[in-house]
């Protein structure tokens, strides 16, 4: 179940599913990233696109659509798709969280894999894969066969964002990071320390670029956090996130 609950933030809003907590929403100021993760994101978008210039952005998973509101207000007239099969979700969001006038944020109430494969060649600059089934991404969405899909749906220079929820010893971000490496020429990795030690699970946020991922930018923006967290160049990710086992399909 779908539920809307308000925050000690006079408009800000966190829409949960059956008790879990998916997406937290300033109406007033959607550059406000409650979420860790979602601040590191955030801080991702900036580091490969400076704020003021428009971006065309794919979105898998929406929810409450944070990462996409955030993209609308830095980066105005951007044109970004929303890829959400749960229309019941949408439906709310739209009635109770309403998106702000000419955000350009389209949602299409199509699946992941369908949604990505229905995409035109080079349409992309920036593909974020944030879609959940009881806490793991879907199988279909992790395949070689797809992440084949997501490359051609990005620019020459696109790079595509995927969140991750796993902890030590990542049997599933190392299939992940694997079938990434079988497409992408450059692939980086970003996490809290703790989680990276395996003293908890948590969210880790992998980009890949079939030409290269901006390790410097991501860096700074990490610098700058007020929660600190870890970023991996591609040498980093190959030693602490190899020898996975390909996901085909």
């Amino acid at each position: 179940m779908w539920e809307i609950a308000s925050t000690e933030r006079p408009r800000a809003f966190v829409l949960s599913h059956d008790g879990r907590d998916q997406s937290h929403v300033d109406l007033d100021d959607p550059t406000y990233l409650a979420f860790d993760y979602v601040r590191r994101m955030g801080d991702m978008v900036d580091a490969v696109a400076p704020a003021g210039v428009p971006m065309r952005v794919v979105h898998v998973g929406g929810a409450a659509m944070t990462l996409a509101r955030y993209v609308a207000a830095t980066r105005p007239t951007s044109a970004q798709v929303v890829l959400e099969p749960d229309t019941e979700v949408t439906e709310l969001v739209r009635d109770e969280l309403p998106l702000p006038r000419r955000s350009g944020i389209k949602v299409r109430p199509v699946d992941g894999a369908s949604g990505v494969a229905a995409l035109r060649d080079g349409q992309a600059d920036l593909l974020v894969l944030d879609a959940y089934d009881e806490g793991r991404v879907p199988a279909s969405l992790v395949t070689v066969a797809h992440f084949e899909e997501v490359a051609r749906a990005l620019a020459p220079e696109g790079l595509y964002l995927l969140n991750l929820s796993d902890r030590a010893p990542f049997a599933h971000t190392r299939r992940v990071v694997a079938g990434l490496r079988a497409v992408f020429s450059d692939v980086a990795l970003g996490a809290e320390p703790a989680t990276l030690r395996g003293r908890r699970d948590g969210n880790l946020l992998v980009l890949a670029s079939r030409a290269s991922v901006p390790v410097a930018a991501l860096r700074a923006q990490a610098a700058r956090s007020p929660a600190p967290y870890k970023v991996l160049d591609a040498a980093q990710v190959s030693d602490s996130f190899g020898g996975g086992t390909v996901l085909t399909g």
